[in-house]
C-alpha cells in the first residue's frame, strides 16, 4: 500500500489537470508495484491507459491519465520535490497518512 496518500484538487490553480494524487513507495520495486496496480485497476475500471514517465530507480514514476496525474515517489524524492509545497494553493480533498 502507498504511504502518506494525497490528492489535491488543482483545477482552480493549473490547466494541467483537475486533480494530483501524489503518494510514497518505501523502495524502487514498491514504487514500480504501486504504479503498475494503479494502471490496472483504471485501465478495468475506464479503459483507460495513460501516459507514463520516470523509472522506479529513478524515485519517481507519473501516470497521466487526462483529468488525474498520478505521481508516486521514493521518500527521498518525494522531499526532495516537495509537491505539496510546490501546489500549496490547491484543494486537499483526502489526505491518507
Amino acid at each position: 500500500m502507498g504511504e502518506d496518500i494525497h490528492l489535491l484538487n488543482i483545477r482552480e490553480v493549473s490547466v494541467l489537470a483537475d486533480y494530483f494524487v501524489i503518494c510514497s513507495g518505501s523502495s524502487s520495486r514498491m514504487v514500480k508495484a504501486l504504479m503498475n496496480e494503479v494502471i490496472c485497476e483504471v485501465k478495468k475500471e475506464f479503459n483507460q491507459n495513460p501516459r507514463v514517465e520516470g523509472e522506479p530507480l529513478s524515485g519517481w514514476i507519473l501516470a497521466d491519465f487526462g483529468d488525474v496525474i498520478v505521481h508516486i515517489f521514493s521518500p527521498d524524492q518525494r522531499e526532495h520535490y516537495s509537491l505539496e509545497e510546490l501546489w500549496a494553493e490547491a484543494k486537499t480533498i483526502l489526505r491518507l497518512q
